[in-house]
């Protein structure tokens, strides 16, 4: 299975800047540990073309970003200063996803391999025409609209499990029936003005395990019942997790990691493709974090191999043994 990754693209960041830049290389890092039995195969993302991202975003938009002329309240949204290598970090985050999903969906000129991850992404609160909190393009909105115009997918299922609403996908999105939107996250976090998405779970503060997945749960089940999708972006952030800084709710990695099992054994009932991307995770603790996303890669490699196994199709996907 491919793994993609841009970590070696680094960008400059004020001293004590929250954005756990480090974290990307540390998880690749990790998945370079894993045994060979595993079937990860890294490759470093390519960059998104323009046309890719013109499918989601505005033109005068992309263009401003990339040479630098977005003004200084549309960067400070966004939460970085701009430089050239944060430019290219950028296309190449979101180029990653595209790849992904090229690599799940066979669109790459081989096989399609049913999963697929990109070790950053998630950039959920990009807009048709801005960028916040950290997000600059909608990786996951640009490689969902690049696998329905190239015949990858039919219907799309985005599930997001960050802690902050994706409000930026379901704003690109309001209208579309090809593409599902679904947002587990903090009721009282970020962003402080929400978007609808098709379906939102909105969770209180330090509201633990059982609620969390209990909401994963049947918002899995309502999201799949409804819509029926042959291809499923997960956003596993990290950002959940107890110690998280930017959290709040206060889930123990036992539920993050149950939570993985239950969006991959939803994508296996309808057999499925899946891309994974990372979203958020600050954690004080970075370790935690990292292992929290590492589990994430690690069990779509399994469904990888548990399709691959099973042979294509929703009715191998079902004979998949349950996580």
């Amino acid at each position: 299975m491919h793994v993609f990754y841009c970590d070696p693209f680094a960008f400059p960041l004020p001293p004590q800047h929250r954005f756990p830049l480090a974290k990307y290389r540390l998880l690749r890092e990790r998945v370079l540990q894993l045994p060979a039995s595993c079937g990860a195969e890294l490759v470093l993302s390519p960059r998104v073309a323009r046309d890719e991202l013109l499918l989601v975003h505005a033109a005068a938009y992309v263009d401003d970003f990339v040479v630098g002329r977005l003004g200084a309240a549309a960067m400070q949204r966004i939460g970085f200063p701009w430089s050239p290598e944060l430019v290219e970090r950028t296309l190449r985050s979101t180029g990653g996803t595209v790849a992904a999903v090229r690599s799940a969906c066979g669109l790459a000129g081989e096989a399609p391999r049913h999963a697929a991850v990109c070790l950053a992404g998630g950039t959920h609160h990009a807009r048709r025409d801005a960028g916040a909190g950290y997000c600059v393009f909608h990786d996951c909105a640009v490689a969902a609209r690049v696998a329905l115009r190239e015949g990858g997918a039919r219907r799309v299922l985005i599930v997001d499990t960050d802690v902050h609403q994706g409000d930026g996908t379901a704003a690109i999105f309001a209208g579309d029936e090809s593409v599902f939107t679904f947002s587990v996250h903090g009721e009282q976090n970020f962003p402080a003005s929400k978007v609808d998405s098709d379906l939102d779970i909105a969770l209180p503060d330090r509201c633990g395990d059982e609620r969390f997945l209990a909401a994963i749960a049947a918002g899995l089940q309502q999201s799949c019942a409804e819509h029926q999708p042959d291809l499923v972006f997960h956003l596993a952030g990290a950002d959940a997790l107890a110690g998280d800084r930017l959290g709040r709710l206060q889930v123990s990695m036992a539920a993050l990691q149950r939570r993985d099992e239950l969006v991959l054994a939803a994508a296996a009932a309808l057999g499925a493709r899946v891309v994974t991307v990372m979203g958020g995770g600050y954690g004080r603790d970075l370790a935690a974090t990292v292992a929290a996303q590492l589990h994430s890669v690690v069990a779509t490699l399994g469904y990888e191999r548990r399709l691959g196994e099973a042979g294509t199709g929703a009715g191998a996907a079902c004979r998949v043994r349950p996580w």
